[in-house]
């Protein structure tokens, strides 16, 4: 996706347990509560200064160094921080609304950051001297002038290359935390907060104020002379005050990104907030036929009778489960816990599959449990479950953590919760152990969590995020394990198995998304550019504009654009159901133009809305969350979310897979790219 700051946009949560991003590598964590050359910046000349103002000149109260703090509540600010820091930024993009412009190298002054506590970053950064950047001439007098610099400070984290930015980092302008404060229903128009500017002769003027037309840097503004060398701009009075002052201190706004705090209200204060927002500014709601009348009529009335933060954690929980996506979803450790506990902390120590045939079977069974003690090994068939065929018991389960975009996303979830009930349950089933006669059981589930972790996906905490290897065919296998980790690792392991894979001229590659959780879109999208040679269009994206009243569309489509190298071979993508968000955003773009055949025992989670500006705060210390933009294709369907990216060629999850004991999806990979190159 190609917007401002792109670093921060395109953020989709590693779904499955909603919010609960750290819970699928540690479900266990609510019962114990009970992201060479080639890679560096285009380089644009640096301003040609005439000696007309030198350091020695500057006044004593001239600004030297700027401090101030980063406040955050987004939970992905932490995720997309790999290497943070704090730019001098030149609003040259903004001045000529430019949102390709990019922040030319000889002008990247960087400063450092540091935490301070869990939602607070502070921040330094010394000025020049005499800036690197682009002079812009704003004092609309007619004539063509030197101009002066126009700077916000803004928070960057390095992915690619080296220390300094590069165009698939980010272009254009900043719109969260920085200085300023733009309004993303304006075309992120700067409205309000502060800017630096560094005039080089004192007969340069800036605007006094934002004109007739409320937009900066346009024909109408007032303006008034500034002094030379380095002022501030303080864009919140009225006329704007320049002023100067050595080391002035700045707080960098969090903007849209921030959480949407209601949890100070009362509980049914809060929940009209929300869903005045929430109802508004979800995006699926035709498609998803949600009828927020009836909602609210449902559950609005409910919060009136709240006694206790549990009792409100369960009443927006049920409200949550009517809205059928895997994007939606609510999390609080102390009160996720306790219902994971009281509704599903019981089990036999069971682990289950469905196969591609319809039967269920037993993949593991945890010593020391009920199930273990029973006799039930590993290959066990489950027949009958609670008095039903374990087909129709299955069809029948809630699983405790939803909502769900696919019926497939919801199946995983309920093999998970079959063998899950409240502490002590007692069930009657049917199994039939590997070269046995059919057994009946009744057994008790005590309080057992191991089954629960073991059940997730989940891969060697010492393993890198992308693994890869030549396979014994010949063909490279990469594993990517998610999009979610840090950024700038894991641009660096990418980009050094493609170049490793173009320096033994791998004949064909594999790349398994079976588990993969989601992540960054935006980080995905680079990684696809290394296996496309041209410019591809993609998707459009919509989301609710509140000044119009209506949705709006992006004037900045999502297009995958080739990187510094280009692995040009054969491709397979693996995808299961656990393939979720941007996962599925990834394994879509390689489909384009018949670039890769994607294989699986089922189509992707088909949970794709854009999360990052629709998180809420809650009280009772309760979390929400829901999807504020759409994607669809350039033709206007809607893209991925609710379907799924399904298969070109379905293969069937066999007994031996599921045991181990055989990969029926790396081999069909393999017989795959063996007949495109033989």
């Amino acid at each position: 996706m190609k917007v401002k700051h792109r670093l921060l946009i395109a953020v989709t949560v590693l779904a499955g347990l909603a919010l609960a991003c750290n819970s699928v590598n540690n479900p266990l964590s609510f019962f114990t509560n009970a992201e060479n050359e080639s890679s560096k910046p285009s380089e644009l000349p640096p301003p040609i200064l005439d000696g007309a103002f030198a350091p020695g000149e500057a006044s004593a109260d001239e600004p030297v160094v700027v401090t101030g703090t980063i406040p955050f509540t987004s939970p992905f600010f932490l995720d997309m921080a790999a290497e943070p820091f704090v730019l001098l930024e030149d609003q040259a993009g903004f001045v000529d609304r430019n949102e390709d412009f990019v922040f030319a190298l000889p002008g990247q002054a960087m400063g450092p950051v540091w935490m301070i506590d869990d939602n607070t970053m502070g921040f330094s950064l010394s000025l020049p001297a005499i800036p690197q950047a682009t002079l812009v001439d704003v004092d609309n007098n007619g004539k063509e002038d030197k101009g002066l610099m126009v700077f916000a400070v803004a928070f960057w984290s390095n992915i690619w290359g080296g220390p300094f930015l590069e165009e698939r980092e980010g272009t254009g302008w900043s719109t969260a935390h920085s200085t300023t404060i733009t309004d993303p229903d304006r075309d992120s128009e700067i409205v309000s907060g502060h800017l630096i500017i560094w005039a080089p002769d004192d007969k340069q003027s800036f605007p006094s104020g934002f004109g007739d037309d409320n937009m900066l840097f346009t024909e109408d503004d007032p303006v008034q002379a500034v002094p030379p060398g380095y002022s501030i701009v303080d864009l919140n009075k009225e006329p704007f005050q320049v002023y100067k002052e050595p080391d002035p201190e700045f707080e960098l706004i969090e903007g849209a990104w921030a959480v949407k705090d209601f949890s100070d209200l009362s509980y049914r204060k809060a929940f009209d907030g929300m869903f005045e927002v929430v109802s508004r500014e979800y995006p699926f709601t035709e498609e998803k036929k949600v009828d927020w009348e009836a909602l609210y009529d449902e559950f609005a009335p409910l919060t009136d009778r709240v006694l206790s933060d549990f009792e409100y954690y369960m009443i927006l929980r049920e409200f949550t489960y009517a809205i059928p996506d895997g994007h939606v979803g609510i999390i609080s450790d102390e009160h996720t816990g306790r219902a994971l506990y009281e509704e599903a902390g019981g089990s036999f120590g069971l682990v289950l599959a469905e196969l591609s045939d319809g039967r269920v079977i037993v993949t593991k069974v945890l010593p020391g449990t009920t199930g273990a003690d029973a006799g039930i090994q590993v290959g066990a068939e489950i027949i009958t479950w609670d008095g039903m065929p374990v087909t129709q018991a299955l069809d029948e389960v809630e699983p405790f953590f939803g909502p769900y975009s696919t019926s497939q996303q919801k199946r995983l979830n309920q093999l998970i919760f079959l063998p899950r009930y409240p502490i002590y349950t007692e069930i009657t089933f049917t199994y039939k152990n590997p070269g046995h006669a059919p057994k009946e059981v009744t057994l008790e589930a005590p309080f057992e969590p191991d089954s629960y972790a073991e059940a997730f996906p989940s891969f060697d905490p010492i393993e890198l995020p992308i693994e890869a290897e030549t396979l014994d065919s010949g063909f490279g296998y990469m594993k990517i394990n998610t999009f979610g980790d840090d950024m700038n690792l894991m641009a660096q392991v990418w980009e050094r198995h493609i170049e490793n894979i173009l320096d033994d001229e791998t004949p064909g590659l594999i790349i398994d998304l079976r588990f993969n959780g989601g992540g960054f879109s935006g980080l995905a999208l680079n990684f696809a550019g290394y296996l496309f040679d041209e410019t591809i269009l993609i998707a459009r994206h919509s989301s609710y504009n509140d000044l119009l009243g209506e949705w709006e569309y992006s004037d900045y489509p999502t297009e995958i654009e080739p990187g510094p190298l280009y692995y040009d071979g054969p491709i397979v993508v693996i995808i299961s159901p656990h393939c979720v968000s941007a996962c599925e955003g990834f394994t879509y773009w390689l489909t384009q133009n018949g670039r890769a055949t994607v294989i699986g025992y089922a189509g992707t989670a088909g949970a794709y809305g854009g999360v990052g500006s629709g998180q809420y705060a809650m009280p009772g210390d309760i979390e929400m969350q829901f999807p504020t933009n759409r994607s669809e294709t350039p033709d206007g369907d809607l893209l991925i979310e609710g379907v799924g990216v399904m298969p070109d060629i379905v293969v069937p999850l066999t007994y031996e897979d599921v045991l181990g004991q055989a990969d029926s999806l790396i081999e069909k990979a393999v017989e795959i790219l063996q007949d495109l190159t033989n």
